[in-house]
């Protein structure tokens, strides 16, 4: 395994255990997100992405304990999961269609069946790296770009209460 596809295995196992971990949103748990997304990014993108068009294994995924991460997520973040997506135009907040716990949730996914498949092939690391560069480019990478932008605006506008500002 190369050095890039090691680092992006350490920062998603990371990734993957804080989420796991999560029992109260708070600004401490918000912070560790906060930081760790850029790095978790940077180390997708680091990743050779000569391969990445190719399709990854096709994986049944498990849509009821997505259900249950997400619904969990939703109620921890409460005020702070909703955010606008630029197609939205209600102004009442009834029509925000952003969502972080969607956002985390699918990344999360994501990432545990690229672990697993490293996990269960470690001779063949190649192949988790293009299932994660793959749905990087397909799918995560956009719920990626989302969650650190509604974090950056959360921290703006100073709705993480007792946090670290960084502006």
């Amino acid at each position: 395994m190369n050095q890039e596809l090691q680092d992006l295995s350490g920062v998603a196992r990371n990734y993957c255990a804080l989420i796991e971990s999560v029992d109260r949103v708070d600004s401490v748990w918000l912070d560790k997100l906060w930081r760790l997304l850029p790095r978790l990014h940077v180390a997708v993108i680091a990743v050779d992405s000569a391969r990445a068009g190719r399709p990854g294994l096709q994986i049944e995924m498990d849509m009821e304990s997505r259900f249950l991460m997400f619904s969990r997520l939703h109620r921890l973040l409460g005020d702070r999961d909703a955010y606008w997506m630029e197609y939205d135009i209600q102004q009442d907040m009834s029509e925000m269609s952003g969502s972080l716990a969607d956002d985390i949730t699918d990344i999360y996914y994501e990432l545990k069946l690229a672990l697993a498949q490293l996990d269960n092939d470690p001779d063949h690391p190649g192949r988790a790296a293009d299932m994660l560069r793959h749905s990087f480019v397909q799918h995560w990478g956009q719920h990626l770009i989302d969650a650190e932008r509604h974090l950056y605006e959360l921290q703006v506008n100073r709705a993480l209460p007792d946090s670290v500002q960084y502006i």
